[in-house]
């Protein structure tokens, strides 16, 4: 398998990705995958993780860091907008079309977390993909809203977007906005603030364990008005008779949002659960990784089959 290093333009914006190539005798006419990492993350982390593995299975498989984040341009820095990070995924499979090594015909795409809702929605805009899948399916607009579990205070988020506010006239002021740190700085903060999930979002993006970098640890502040009125399950009626595959873990907090992105899709669907498996366990966790890969082998073999 070969990875290479390639750079693609997404409405003006150039994007960084990682291209990876199976080692096979003949390197025509491959099925390909989009892969899109997690909210705050990049290429080199779990996106990176399943392009690999996918490519280890015979596809061709592009991980790409969102425009605003990782070695990608825009800004300002740490910008997550919705709309933006949709347009990235068709930007990648218009990317993908002009590959010698891919069949046009047989391109899919697989979000992790974030990218998870955003692939839905791309998929729905977009005919030219053949089937969707997302692991521990999230939408950072439902998140910030309602919390990763559903059942946030109503008033955490009106007072974000009162910050938001307040960012927005500073920056018109000519004064500095400031950015919304995402992480706290211990692990015991970050339990005491998103209870488990949020440990487990410290665990993976602040230590050794995944921790990147070019990982954001800050959002700029308007990312929060832009999430606030946006859903990316609007465009999963549209998906259908196009297959969706969703793989969450069985003790994910964050499931309930891959649900009604099942109850919403119109044609071929599966929700799958993995035993024992919290959301960030798929991830890295290899034991939950292993079993995730396989299930998104059988899936998109079979529905990115060639059509000879």
């Amino acid at each position: 398998m070969a990875r290479s290093d390639i750079r693609f333009d997404s409405a003006g914006i150039e994007i960084a990705a990682h291209l990876y190539v199976p080692d096979l005798p003949a390197v025509r006419g491959l099925p390909a995958l989009v892969v899109g990492h997690p909210g705050t993350g990049v290429k080199e982390q779990a996106s990176g993780t399943y392009a690999r593995r996918m490519a280890e299975r015979g596809f061709v498989t592009l991980a790409f860091d969102a425009a605003h984040q990782g070695e990608s341009g825009g800004l300002p820095r740490g910008l997550e907008d919705p709309a933006r990070r949709v347009e990235d995924f068709k930007a990648a499979v218009s990317y993908l079309v002009t590959r010698r090594e891919v069949d046009a015909e047989r391109i899919g795409l697989l979000g992790i977390c974030a990218s998870g809702g955003y692939s839905l929605a791309a998929t729905g805009g977009d005919s030219r993909v053949r089937a969707v899948a997302a692991v521990c399916t999230a939408d950072p607009s439902r998140q910030f809203r309602l919390g990763a579990d559903g059942g946030q205070d109503p008033a955490v988020f009106r007072a974000l977007l009162d910050a938001a506010a307040r960012a927005r006239t500073a920056a018109a002021l000519g004064e500095d906005p400031g950015v919304m740190t995402v992480f706290p700085e211990t692990a015991e903060q970050a339990g005491a603030l998103g209870g488990e999930h949020g440990a487990e979002g410290f665990a993976y993006y602040c230590t050794s364990r995944g921790g990147h970098e070019r990982s954001a640890k800050v959002l700029a502040w308007e990312s929060i008005d832009r999430l606030a009125g946006y859903d990316p399950f609007f465009a999963v009626p549209l998906i259908g008779p196009r297959p969706v595959l969703q793989i969450v873990g069985e003790r994910a907090v964050t499931s309930w949002m891959a649900v009604e992105a099942h109850q919403r899709a119109t044609g071929p669907k599966e929700l799958y659960r993995i035993e024992g498996a919290s959301h960030v366990d798929l991830y890295d966790r290899k034991e939950y990784v292993d079993q995730a890969v396989d299930k998104l082998a059988g899936f998109f073999g079979a529905h990115l089959a060639s059509a000879s």
